[in-house]
């Protein structure tokens, strides 16, 4: 029975209620019906012509790069053309991620999208261990913690200072990641020094690194369990905050879905980005430590590249620093666990924690800037130009090898 043709409510009201002397016109019942379904504030449309054209090319590139992988083309084309297309998905991904996070904590959205944005690099590492370039991903993943905590760090507080001025966000839960960052770097020392000192354990190295791995993961779900929990206990304060405020545009099953399609689509992307890289280093004359350390790094972490710079210049600096942050996070206390462990098992390369003296020395200086940076819960451009001269440093120290 329709309760609202009893009301004498029309099924579709040409008059939208925006106020209370509608309410003369339509009736209490219909005011609040349009109210409920017909106001123009609640409406949710799926994309805008932007996003769609987005997509459009990601869907476009994509095929492309399928093509040149199967069809055998030219290297360096294809190479670039398969970093494009991670480039693309990585804005798509970014675009649904600022949906999560008009409905999700800061920390729930960073988690989320970090652990998305980290499986374009999950699959090249794999690819690339099975190619038996255990080094290249071990700089690769080296590279990746850099490159989220130094250079695109850098480059979000530098574009966000520029157009916003001094930026404010909460400083806890930096200061909760920075100190788990710090631990990991201290757990990553340890091989290293055991191999560089050649203690006893030396011989024992693997067994190690499968200890280390397992300890790794057991601290990062205890510092998710906290995140999370911290999270809920501010959420009341949050939604008050947020009352008012615009939300999401796009409905929540789309959101999902383009996540992810987004995701299947990087997994193939990066076995033909891998397929590719390895030609066009030897032409163009890229050393492997180099490729792992900047090029993987930059391209398999293109999400978190485009999504935290995006963030940062709308003035989201929560999500703008909890989606770097915990990219870094998940890569040292994760990802790369998770890989020495698979190495064991994929045949190809075996994959260890023990870095050179080198690559440790830059990921301690890395993680420590970063963390003197974020402590005090503000930023200016002047920081972020800092960090952006701190990374092609590291880099252009690595350029011969």
């Amino acid at each position: 029975m329709n309760y609202f043709l009893l009301a004498g409510v029309p099924p579709v009201c040409e008059n939208l209620c925006h106020t209370p002397s509608d309410v003369e016109h339509c009736g209490i019942l219909n005011y609040f019906y349009c109210r409920e379904i017909y106001n123009p504030s609640q409406r949710r449309h799926i994309m805008t012509k932007k996003e769609k054209l987005i997509l459009l090319m990601a869907i476009i590139v994509t095929a492309i790069s399928g093509f040149f992988y199967y069809t055998h083309f030219n290297a360096v084309i294809a190479f670039i053309v398969t970093a494009a297309a991670l480039a693309l998905l990585a804005m798509i991904v970014g675009d649904a991620t600022e949906q999560l996070g008009d409905r999700f904590s800061p920390a729930v959205t960073g988690i989320i999208q970090s652990a998305l944005g980290n499986l374009p690099e999950l699959f090249v590492c794999i690819f690339a261990l099975r190619a038996g370039l255990d080094k290249m991903v071990q700089a690769a993943l080296i590279g990746s913690v850099l490159g989220n905590s130094v250079l695109v760090l850098g480059v979000a507080l530098f574009i966000g200072g520029l157009k916003n001025g001094k930026q404010v966000f909460r400083s806890g839960p930096p200061k909760n990641i920075s100190i788990m960052m710090i631990l990991a770097f201290g757990a990553l020392a340890i091989p290293t020094f055991t191999s560089m000192f050649h203690t006893t354990a030396e011989i024992h190295l693997n067994t190690l690194d499968i200890f280390l791995a397992i300890i790794l993961l057991a601290m990062f779900i205890g510092s998710l369990f906290f995140s999370l929990k911290s999270e809920a206990a501010n959420e009341s304060e949050k939604e008050e905050k947020n009352k008012g405020e615009k939300h999401a545009a796009w409905p929540l099953s789309i959101t999902l879905v383009v996540l992810l399609l987004s995701g299947v689509a990087a997994a193939f992307v990066s076995d033909w980005f891998i397929d590719a890289l390895q030609p066009a280093m030897k032409i163009v004359g890229i050393n492997e430590t180099f490729a792992g350390l900047v090029v993987v790094a930059l391209a398999g972490n293109a999400i978190e590249n485009v999504i935290g710079v995006q963030l940062a210049y709308k003035n989201k600096m929560d999500y703008s620093v909890s989606v770097i942050q915990n990219s870094s996070l998940q890569i040292s206390l994760v990802l790369f666990p998770v890989l020495v462990l698979l190495s064991f098992v994929l045949g190809g390369a075996i994959l260890s924690f023990v870095l050179t003296p080198m690559l440790l020395v830059c990921l301690g200086l890395g993680v420590l800037v970063s963390t003197f940076i974020v402590f005090d819960g503000e930023s200016i451009w002047i920081e972020g130009l800092a960090l952006i001269g701190l990374y092609l440093l590291i880099a252009a120290a690595f350029w011969w090898g």
